[in-house]
């Protein structure tokens, strides 16, 4: 982990913390980047202009991880149960390349709906 982002919209802010995967340096790369948030149960995503193969890939997330969606070019923000989870698993609709961990209350990011302007930028 080393590099921080901001993860900006109307109503919520929050850092994250980037871990060194190939993946994550891809990303922090393309910084800052705009999108349009996505929901999916308690998961946000959006198309980001950066294009990776599966890294390290996992299909099991935990409340509060970031990652990067290879089958959608999208980054990902989990804060709770998406359609595809169990009781126990937090599970992306497909395996995604973890990137970071959020340094603040994952749960806040419920307040935030579909449509809503989403910015990445370097802290």
């Amino acid at each position: 982990m080393g590099k921080k982002i901001n993860i900006v919209t109307v109503s919520v802010q929050m850092k994250a913390e980037l871990n060194s995967s190939a993946t994550a340096n891809s990303i922090w790369e393309k910084l800052p980047i705009r999108g349009t948030v996505n929901t999916w149960g308690e998961e946000i995503y959006f198309q980001i202009p950066v294009q990776m193969e599966h890294e390290n890939a996992v299909s099991v997330v935990e409340e509060g991880d970031v990652a990067y969606w290879p089958e959608g070019k999208s980054f990902c923000i989990f804060f709770g149960q998406t359609p595809a989870s169990t009781a126990k698993e937090i599970k992306p609709a497909s395996p995604v390349n973890p990137v970071g961990r959020l340094l603040g209350e994952p749960g806040a990011w419920k307040a935030v709906k579909p449509g809503t302007e989403i910015t990445l930028e370097q802290a």
